[in-house]
Parts: structure tokens; C-alpha cells; sequence
């Protein structure tokens, strides 16, 4: 299932995401099954995600969040320097309600 948001809605995602902390952060080990299952458990739970990569490397840090998205089933919404914001929503109880168009 792939998410299409339109520009307003990632507008919407982005104001949403400015006042949260980054809940989870990925360190030297790198993108783990053990930290994607946690990944998939806060955005079912939040859906709206800040993640911290604590890679140095610029492409390292791009091969990280494209293999989030592609592995949460989640969108990138926002990437600034090393923290990136992901969503996907939740299955259960949907708490962000998206703009229409």
C-alpha cells in the first residue's frame, strides 16, 4: 500500500511534526529487525514519527530513510540533517486527520 499525500497534506504533516521529539534514533548498528519492529509498533501507535540517524555520512543517512520508508510502509514527510519525519496511518485508531486535497 503506498501513501500519496498532496502538497497541502505534507504541509499539514510538517506543522504537525514541528513541536515533536525525535522517539527513536538509530545508531552504528544501523536499521535492525528489532528496531523496525519498534519502528512499525510508534507509528501505529503515533503515526507521525521523528527519527534521529546518527550516521555521518550524507548518502549513508539517504540509504537509512529510504529503506525506512520502504520497510515501515510509511512517507517521508520532512528530512533536515539528520532527523527525518515519517508517516503512516494507524490501522486501528487513526488519530491525525488528514485535509482534504
Amino acid at each position: 500500500m503506498s501513501i500519496v499525500l498532496t502538497p497541502s497534506q505534507n504541509r499539514f504533516l510538517r506543522g504537525v511534526a514541528h513541536d515533536l521529539k525525535a522517539l527513536l534514533q538509530i545508531g552504528g548498528k544501523g536499521v535492525t529487525p528489532a528496531f523496525l519492529a519498534e519502528l512499525d509498533e510508534v507509528l501505529e501507535r503515533h503515526e507521525l514519527v521523528k527519527v534521529k540517524i546518527a550516521a555521518e555520512d550524507r548518502e549513508a543517512r539517504d540509504a537509512i530513510v529510504s529503506e525506512l520508508t520502504e520497510a515501515s510502509g510509511g512517507v517521508l514527510i520532512q528530512r533536515i540533517g539528520h532527523v527525518a519525519v515519517l508517516y503512516r496511518p494507524a490501522k486501528e485508531k487513526r488519530q491525525i486527520v488528514l485535509p482534504r486535497g
